[in-house]
């Protein structure tokens, strides 16, 4: 299933993209054949909608976050910066002082969603961007809903859950029993769950956050590499940390394997270590990053076609809408196929690395 909604997507964000660079590509010819009979001493035309560049700040992060307007006044939810310059030490203000990058600051430039110092001088830049937010933003919530459901379990001992804590209990025992169990066994399964159940949410309420347009959702956190990295990254770690003698003789010493061809498959195995993680970090990554792309390129479609024409635009936002629309219920599956996915995978790996030796 989640392959053929991978091939949807591949092939759905192909035609948008060749639909997008058409329309933009027959628009600018017909600017520059309106530029060419004109007048030599008429005013520039004032720059269209850059559907590309939209698209490129709504997936990048930044050190504000943007509510609504346009490019030129836009109203946005100012962030802190927190710079540190060994010359001139610590610096704490608002964002709001780059006046949108039209401002310096402290000696510092705001340009293209990036900080940049005015001498050149290197820094460290530790401010809460819209992504950090974002993860403040889902972890105060992960933090709530089960605190709030460690509370109903002790009030009434030995009572079923009503309401949404029994869809809460629902989702830990399907982790529990269709994760953890089928694939770290019954034996060894227990240690893992904090893990598999912290990042299961985490990658799942972050993926139904990022598709709300409206703040607090709307931020691009799955689809920062950087997110996947680190949890491979721990994934990668606890998998060392937890692996037995097996785990390593079947890496360097696999049984039943001719003595020539051992060197080879040992390269590959140990090499697989470390391709296993960057498989969690592309898989993640490149699902919830392409899902932003496609709703938003649809989304444009309407503004790349009004610029033609009003009717152009009318008649393009009824089926742009449309299918905004569907990607959008579509991305609700995928964000917890995705979630699930990375959940089951690093299972798997837990479940290789404390592997028991086998009895013929």
């Amino acid at each position: 299933m989640t392959n053929k909604v991978n091939r949807f997507k591949s092939i759905l964000l192909f035609f948008i993209f060749l639909f997008t660079a058409l329309s933009v590509s027959a628009y600018e010819n017909i600017e520059n054949d309106g530029k060419a009979s004109a007048d030599s001493t008429q005013e520039p035309k004032k720059e269209g909608f850059n559907a590309g560049k939209l698209v490129m700040n709504h997936i990048a992060d930044s050190h504000e976050w943007h509510i609504f307007g346009s490019e030129e006044n836009p109203v946005s939810i100012p962030l802190p910066i927190i710079i540190y310059n060994k010359v001139n030490g610590w610096s704490l203000f608002l964002s709001s002082n780059f006046e949108h990058g039209k401002a310096a600051y402290k000696g510092y430039t705001y340009v293209e969603g990036k900080i940049h110092s005015e001498d050149g001088s290197g820094f460290y830049d530790f401010s809460i961007t819209k992504n950090v937010l974002s993860l403040l933003i889902s972890l105060t919530i992960i933090l709530l809903v089960f605190i709030t459901v460690a509370k109903a379990y002790d009030r009434n001992k030995n009572k079923a859950p009503k309401g949404w804590l029994g869809a809460v209990e629902l989702i830990i025992i399907f982790v529990r029993d269709d994760i953890a169990k089928a694939a770290i066994g019954e034996k060894h399964y227990a240690r893992f769950m904090p893990f598999l159940l912290t990042i299961f949410f985490f990658i799942w309420v972050n993926n139904l956050l990022g598709l709300i347009p409206i703040f607090p959702g709307g931020a691009n956190v799955t689809g920062n590499i950087a997110v996947p990295i680190v949890l491979a990254v721990f994934t990668l770690v606890i998998t060392l940390a937890s692996s037995n003698k097996n785990y390593w003789r079947h890496i360097f010493a696999m049984p039943g394997v001719p003595i020539f061809v051992l060197p080879i498959i040992s390269l590959l195995e140990f090499v697989g270590i470390f391709l296993k993680p960057f498989v969690l970090i592309v898989r993640l990554f490149a699902n919830i990053l392409a899902g932003h792309i496609v709703l938003l390129v649809f989304f444009c479609l309407i503004f790349v076609a009004g610029q033609a024409s009003t009717g152009a635009g009318l008649g393009a936002s009824v089926p742009a809408v449309a299918f905004t629309i569907f990607i959008n219920c579509l991305e609700l599956l995928v964000g917890f196929l995705q979630a699930f996915v990375f959940t089951f995978l690093s299972a798997i790996y837990f479940g290789m690395a404390i592997a028991e030796p086998e009895h013929h």
